[in-house]
């Protein structure tokens, strides 16, 4: 029987879930270890993001909403763009430099070194989860619309997974044979996040850079949340096939390569 390809890659992910699991609770305990506040911390962040940039854009700059907006309150608006970016960019920032912190792993047993960007990206759900349900709540009082929609939020999530995973591991392979992967991704990251529609409507951001968004697939994330959350509307199938290619092709792609650049990582880390 002929063998599928990537499927003993996919093999180790489902064999190494309690491994996964262990790792995802490791991470997010470290992460507020010691902290007095603890896991608030994942929502503290995001809201203090919120308060600066509503201040700076639609006080400061007097940005406003153009009429048939999913919604004409700004901070919600601006809060459901937010969200998926945030998810996103740490899971990706911090999947780039993961490895070299589990190099005795690595080097001394036969690790699954790919569930290490798995489980950065399912412990940074956690606090996403967090930060959703507040925005969701507020979303409710403010607009009162049945949440029948917010159904198709784990299937953003799922593909928001699937491309964060991809660009992960390929991430991740990189900075283990070269070491400014993680500063030249920092630098990305700071350009991608003004190339989003996260502090201004697409409108906008086309009319400034021609088909910027419709290449970016932060912006269909983007353009889901606000849509599901905010307006009570399902999005358009066309924006789903779309997602579902950038996050499908993506994955499979940095699966691949992690699967060949994986081979050295014991020599080299």
């Amino acid at each position: 029987m002929a063998r599928v390809p990537g499927r003993y890659f996919l093999e180790n992910l489902v064999r190494g879930r309690s491994l996964i699991y262990q790792l995802v609770r490791r991470d997010f305990e470290q992460r507020y270890i010691g902290s007095i506040v603890g896991w608030l911390w994942g929502l503290i962040h995001p809201l203090t993001l919120l308060v600066v940039y509503t201040f700076v854009f639609q006080y400061a700059f007097g940005l406003k909403l153009p009429e048939g907006e999913v919604t004409d309150s700004y901070p919600l608006y601006l809060f459901a763009g937010m969200l998926p970016w945030l998810l996103f960019s740490e899971t990706i920032q911090r999947s780039a430099s993961s490895l070299p912190e589990h190099a005795n792993l690595i080097k001394k047993s036969v690790f699954p070194s790919e569930v290490v960007p798995l489980s950065i990206f399912l412990s940074g759900l956690a606090s996403h989860l967090l930060a959703l349900v507040m925005l969701v709540a507020a979303a409710a009082i403010w607009a009162d619309w049945p949440a029948a929609t917010l159904l198709m939020l784990p299937v953003y999530m799922l593909l928001m997974g699937l491309l964060s995973l991809g660009l992960g591991w390929i991430l991740a392979g990189l900075h283990v044979y070269l070491r400014d992967t993680a500063q030249v991704l920092a630098v990305a990251l700071t350009v991608w996040f003004w190339l989003t529609p996260i502090f201004m409507d697409e409108a906008r951001l086309r009319a400034m850079l021609p088909g910027v968004a419709e290449w970016n697939p932060l912006t269909y994330f983007v353009r889901g949340y606000r849509l599901t959350i905010l307006g009570g509307r399902l999005p358009q199938w066309q924006d789903l096939a779309i997602l579902v290619a950038f996050a499908g092709t993506t994955f499979v792609l940095g699966g691949l390569f992690f699967r060949r650049a994986k081979t050295g990582f014991a020599d080299v880390l």
